[in-house]
């Protein structure tokens, strides 16, 4: 069975004013499949060349808090959200912080875990 999907990607925008970015990882949800999860890989010394003075540690901390956010984890700042279609949707909303959702895009899978995977190969690595 094909399920239908949105995804975000996830880019890094260390300044804001400026809106230059490095995509770090993407975000796929499947509400037939009760799928919601978030696929990042951040090439230190790419952010690095790009931004000398980003802090690589608050956006692996920022990255941490989108996966609580798919599983659901709350506390700490994280949003309550009861389902995981409302989750996709506070984290895909606009912000204006150094990890940035992108607009949302669509697509089917079988296996939406093997599409997050390629999703990321093609648009992150």
């Amino acid at each position: 069975m094909s399920h239908p999907y949105q995804y975000v990607v996830l880019r890094c925008v260390p300044r804001v004013d400026r809106g230059e970015c490095l995509n770090v990882g993407v975000v796929l949800f499947s509400q037939s499949a009760g799928f919601l999860r978030a696929a990042c890989h951040v090439d230190t010394d790419r952010l690095r060349a790009f931004a000398p003075d980003l802090d690589i540690e608050a956006v692996t901390a920022s990255l941490a808090v989108v996966d609580d956010v798919c599983a659901g984890t709350d506390g700490g700042g994280r949003p309550r959200l009861a389902t995981p279609g409302k989750r996709f949707g506070w984290l895909s909303a606009p912000r204006s912080t150094v990890i940035q959702p992108s607009g949302v895009h669509g697509g089917t899978a079988e296996d939406p875990e093997s599409e997050l995977q390629a999703l990321l190969e093609r648009l992150v690595r």
